[in-house]
């Protein structure tokens, strides 16, 4: 008998530029990579050791291609609390972050998902970063505000 399964990690996410009146400059998706990183922070909550759940989404201005073995960005700019929600009790989880006025502002060109709020420049035992991607630039004034909302579905 010939049994075969593939378990895959496939994530998309959307990024929203809002002016400081609160309208919509720009809208972008990219794909993401989940890294060997988040895939050991899946293992590790399957076993029950890992000690948090995801929580940050950090922005950056990096523009490294996204690498299986990647721990961190580039170049962090900001890190942001996340909401996380399962629509639907599926095999989707949607996580939302909202980087606010003043808050990594510039030429933002890449994303992460972490399970920690403070960026550590060598990542500790129960500190994952679960996915990264790059994109264009998305221009970022003092006043604009962004919003992602990451897509990770396991299939």
């Amino acid at each position: 008998m010939n049994l075969q399964e593939n378990l895959k990690m496939v994530g998309e996410l959307t990024i929203q530029v809002f002016n400081e009146n609160g309208d919509l400059k720009s809208a972008t998706k990219v794909p993401n990579l989940v890294v060997t990183n988040g895939k050991n922070y899946i293992a590790s909550r399957m076993v029950g050791t890992a000690a948090t759940v995801l929580s940050h989404m950090a922005i950056g201005t990096g523009t490294s291609s996204p690498a299986i073995g990647d721990t961190n960005l580039g170049t962090e700019a900001y890190r942001s609390s996340i909401t996380l929600t399962n629509p639907n009790g599926g095999n989707t989880i949607v996580s939302t972050a909202t980087f606010g006025a003043g808050n990594g502002t510039g030429a933002i060109t890449e994303a992460a998902i972490f399970n920690y709020g403070t960026y550590a420049a060598s990542p500790t035992s129960g500190q994952y970063m679960l996915c990264r991607t790059t994109f264009p630039a998305v221009n970022k004034a003092s006043g604009d505000s962004i919003a992602i909302s990451w897509t990770v579905t396991v299939s």
